[in-house]
């Protein structure tokens, strides 16, 4: 039987399935998993997933903080439009999901009653496969494309890198910051200890 005939197959099948919420649920995951892998592209959003809200853990190093109103409208926005964003995950310890884009999305899908029932107690996610310091990054960088990170916050995770023995050069690089946006952070948040190492001389004259 040709592709195109198994695909009108299964979407009737699909049409006329009576299984409840969760057990849908598993199959479009599946289905959705077959789909990216036929495709076969690096992108996650490629591979959007359903799972529990309670679930999706979230993370002590998110430098993005939100001010009332706008946790207001992005409630107002998901009770309205729906969940229009997946929230970024990555695997933990014993596969726990914890955050890496998108702590505000799940809080409002886990706390405001009209959403949580909407999604029916489930959050759509996308899941990167990186080590925790390159979940750092990630996190820094979604954040600093919407213009929404404390610089506080960012040195602290910068810290955080170089505990990791990250070069200054490095994490510029990883952060898309110029040489002197790294030594404004440095001078700005009291980072000269965690910078003083003769590499951030040599490599970034």
């Amino acid at each position: 039987m040709e592709l195109e005939q198994w695909i009108d197959s299964l979407e009737g099948a699909l049409q006329s399935d009576t299984r409840r919420f969760d057990q849908r649920v598993a199959i479009y995951n599946r289905l959705v998993d077959m789909a990216a892998r036929y495709l076969d592209t690096p992108h996650p959003a490629a591979r959007p997933q359903l799972v529990r809200v309670d679930k999706v853990k979230g993370n002590d190093y998110n430098p993005n903080k939100v001010a009332p109103p706008e946790m207001r409208l992005l409630r107002l926005s998901m009770a309205k439009d729906g969940q229009t964003v997946p929230v970024v995950v990555a695997r933990g310890s014993r596969g726990a999901l914890q955050i890496v884009d998108g702590f505000h999305r799940r809080s409002v899908a886990k706390n405001a009653p009209e959403v949580r029932e909407a999604l029916s107690g489930y959050l759509f996610i996308v899941e990167l496969d990186k080590p925790f310091e390159d979940r750092i990054t990630s996190t820094v960088r979604h954040n600093m494309a919407r213009g929404a990170h404390k610089v506080e916050l960012t040195a602290k995770l910068v810290t955080a890198l170089k505990s990791y023995n990250w070069s200054s050069e490095r994490i510029g690089r990883e952060l898309g910051m110029e040489p002197d946006e790294v030594l404004r952070l440095k001078q700005m948040t009291g980072l000269a200890e965690a910078f003083a190492d003769r590499e951030y001389s040599r490599a970034w004259d």
